[in-house]
C-alpha cells in the first residue's frame, strides 16, 4: 500500500496520458498517496498529439483523470496548465472544469513568502515554437526511444539491475543536446527575472532540475514517462524534487519481506 506523504503543495507534469510510454501505474500511486493543499498539473497531462494519430487509451488512464478530479473534489486546489501536447486546452483558458482551473501560467506563493511563475516552458522552446513539424516528429521517435528503453530495462530487471534511462543519458551526454536544455532554462529564468518572481517551475523537457541560475531558483518537475518525479514544497516552504520510483521500490521490498514472514 505504501505511506501517505503530505505536502503544501506538489507539480507533476508530462505525464503523456494517451500513450503507451505513460508510467501510469507509478502516477497513480503518487496520487493516492500524496495530501496536497495545491496541485499543479504543469502540461502535457493528456497528449493530444498521440491521440490524434493512435487511439489508446486504457481504463487506467481514465482512472487518474477522474483521481484528479476527486483529489479536487476534496478541498485541493487543482491548477492545470496546458502544455504543447494538451495545446487544445488552451483555447478555454481561463476556465474552471469538474473542480479543476484552467490557466496558461500562474505565480505560487510558497510558504516563505518566495514568489514562483508556474508555467510548461514551450514557449522557450525554439524546436516548438519555431520548426512544429520538427517537434512532432522528435515526439515520435523519443517515444520510439522509450519502447526501446522498456525492453532493455526488462531485461536489466531479470538480472537485477535498476532502472536506467537511455534517452536521459543521450541528453546528459549529446553535446548539442545539452546545449539545448541549457538555453531553455536559460531562457525561463530570465522570464521569471523578467516578471520579477524569485523563481520558475516548469516542465516540457523532461529533465527533472532544482538549481540556482543566477538569482534566478530553477525548478523543472521532471515527467511521468522515464523519471517519475514529483517537485513538492513542504510545510516550511523548502521546495524538493521526488524520485518517485524510490517511493514504489520500498513499497515493493515491504511486499516482499511481508511475503517472506507470512
Amino acid at each position: 500500500m505504501g505511506k501517505n506523504y503530505n505536502y503544501r503543495a506538489a507539480w507533476i507534469s508530462d505525464t503523456h496520458l494517451g500513450t503507451r510510454s505513460c508510467r501510469a501505474e507509478a502516477l497513480m500511486h503518487f496520487l493516492q498517496h500524496a495530501r496536497m493543499e495545491t496541485l499543479y498539473l504543469v502540461g502535457d497531462i493528456i497528449d493530444g498529439w498521440s491521440l490524434k494519430r493512435f487511439s489508446y487509451w486504457p481504463r487506467l488512464h481514465g482512472e487518474i483523470l477522474r483521481k484528479i478530479s476527486e483529489i479536487a473534489a476534496s478541498g485541493t486546489r487543482v491548477i492545470y496548465i496546458p502544455g504543447n501536447h494538451d495545446d487544445f486546452l488552451r483555447h478555454f483558458v481561463p476556465a474552471l472544469i469538474a473542480g479543476v482551473e484552467l490557466e496558461r501560467e500562474t505565480v505560487h506563493h510558497t510558504a516563505d513568502g518566495r514568489r514562483f511563475l508556474v508555467l510548461h516552458g514551450d514557449a522557450f522552446d525554439v524546436v516548438c515554437t519555431r520548426a512544429r513539424w520538427l517537434a512532432l516528429t522528435g515526439s515520435y521517435a523519443y517515444r520510439g526511444l522509450v519502447g526501446v528503453n522498456y525492453v532493455f530495462n526488462m531485461v536489466r530487471r531479470w538480472f537485477g539491475y535498476p532502472y536506467w534511462s537511455l534517452s536521459g543519458f543521450l541528453k546528459q551526454g549529446t553535446k548539442n543536446m545539452v546545449n539545448i536544455i541549457s538555453d531553455f532554462e536559460e531562457a525561463v529564468a530570465a522570464a521569471a527575472r523578467a516578471r520579477d518572481a524569485d523563481g520558475v517551475i516548469c516542465g516540457h523537457i523532461h529533465c527533472p532540475e532544482h538549481r540556482m541560475i543566477g538569482d534566478v531558483e530553477y525548478c523543472n518537475d521532471g515527467d511521468w514517462v522515464e523519471s517519475c518525479t514529483a517537485l513538492v514544497e513542504h510545510t516550511e516552504g523548502r521546495l524538493e524534487i521526488l524520485d518517485w520510483t524510490c517511493e514504489l521500490d520500498e513499497v515493493a521490498t515491504a511486499a516482499r519481506a511481508a511475503g517472506d514472514h507470512a
